[in-house]
């Protein structure tokens, strides 16, 4: 995967499903739901996030109900990825699970808005263009990026059992 970036979009802690994926919006298609992801907290997002941007967090970041589709609204406007200083578990995983590459940056309350990020998720990097600045976070093993790379677990593992 190497290094991914792009402007960030920045968030607070305990950013919910709800907010990334509103219930109002759950029966329609991924298309409609993305259009209406983090509106509740910025409502210029989905219509302004560009393929590369990165979705900057406090702490929890994914907290609340187990719906898959929190991660899979982030995918689908091409957010390269998510940078939080912590995740609720269930989204961490559906995240890597549908491709979306999420890191753990302890550091990431020193990103602000609009600065162009350089991620570097095998060496555990986070580059700030904007600033000159770097911030450690936590590396991502390789069989993970791997899968997140052939674009998540179903593909990756089609890939796998095509190649018995």
């Amino acid at each position: 995967m190497g290094e991914r970036g792009g402007r960030a979009w920045l968030f607070g802690d305990d950013i919910d499903t709800d907010s990334l994926a509103p219930g109002l919006y759950m029966k329609g298609p991924i298309e409609e739901l993305a259009r209406h992801c983090l509106e509740t907290l910025d409502p210029g997002f989905a219509a302004g996030a560009r393929p590369g941007d990165v979705v900057v967090g406090g702490r929890n970041f994914g907290m609340g109900s187990s719906r898959e589709q929190a991660a899979e609204a982030l995918r689908h406007l091409g957010i390269a990825a998510v940078v939080a200083k912590s995740f609720a578990g269930i989204f961490y995983r559906n995240a890597l699970n549908l491709g979306l590459l999420a890191v753990v940056c302890a550091e990431s309350g020193r990103i602000t808005a609009g600065d162009r990020l350089v991620l570097d998720a095998a060496g555990g990097r986070v580059s700030n263009l904007s600033t000159g600045d770097s911030y450690a976070c936590e590396p991502l093993p390789s069989h993970l990026l791997e899968m997140v790379r052939d674009g998540g677990l179903v593909p990756h593992l089609e890939k796998k059992l095509a190649g018995r």
